[in-house]
């Protein structure tokens, strides 16, 4: 087994802009942008202070005939892609695209929880993870939420999956309870129960910045809308969740105002 093994070592933003989301987020989360230079398609590596963070990509023609909207998606680390890949089918999820190699990077494959929640897996190549940076590193992720059809359900297939465990079950009153969850030692995110209001289970991201009213600023100086936050949530960090200008939906996280 891996020590990689559930842990989340990439973020990808699929857009049908990705020249303006790469601008909008070095102006917003201070990322530097360069070309990853793989034969027959565009794909743009971000950073933060050397460190690769994630990429960006245009959505593919056949994924936006298919409805796909502009989005954030997360890998994770899995063994064995394939093998991974039918444990989520036997648990009731969906392969959306089956099992395939990028050339000199490795394995993934696009998968959904039985709930429907979208998430990749990934194996480097010769069992090489990207660089992972510590978890309160500006520009980094510093935190994954699922907002579940219902989130015992789908705690229960990520713990079988890939191992996480429960940390603290926060009571959030009228929105229900809040589950953290660790990979590894490392509390790494939450699982909420999701609105009614919204249409499906997803994914959120949050990306560490410092100091979350200028960030909220910059989020609207340059086209994007915050559509929830400022504000503190338990542990003392302040977040917002916000929508970029091509409509993917994002979070930013700050340990102050």
């Amino acid at each position: 087994m891996s020590s990689a093994r559930g842990k989340f070592v990439w973020y990808e933003l699929m857009t049908t802009d990705p020249k303006a989301a790469e601008n909008f987020y070095s102006a917003v989360i201070g990322w530097d942008a360069k070309d990853a230079g793989m034969p027959g398609m565009s794909y743009t590596i971000v950073s933060a202070e050397n460190v690769p963070v994630g990429g960006l990509m245009q959505v593919p023609q056949e994924a936006a005939q298919m409805g796909a909207r502009p989005s954030w998606g997360g890998y994770i680390a899995a063994d064995d892609v394939d093998q991974f890949a039918e444990k989520v089918k036997e648990a009731g999820g969906k392969v959306h695209r089956a099992p395939a190699d990028i050339p000199n990077v490795g394995r993934f494959a696009v998968v959904a929880d039985p709930q429907g929640a979208v998430f990749m897996l990934f194996k480097g190549t010769n069992g090489a993870e990207p660089p992972q940076a510590p978890p309160h590193a500006t520009g980094h992720a510093g935190w994954r939420e699922l907002h579940a059809g219902e989130w015992k359900g789908a705690f229960d297939f990520y713990a079988k999956l890939f191992g996480w465990t429960k940390g603290e079950a926060i009571d959030m009153g009228p929105g229900g309870t809040y589950q953290l969850f660790a990979i590894g030692e490392a509390p790494a995110g939450g699982m909420l129960t999701k609105q009614p209001a919204e249409p499906h289970p997803y994914w959120m991201y949050y990306f560490n910045v410092k100091g979350i009213n200028a960030a909220a600023q910059r989020v609207k100086d340059n086209k994007g809308e915050v559509s929830n936050g400022p504000h503190q949530v338990p542990g003392g960090s302040w977040i917002i969740h916000c929508r970029d200008p091509q409509g993917a939906m994002f979070a930013l996280v700050s340990p102050e105002a």
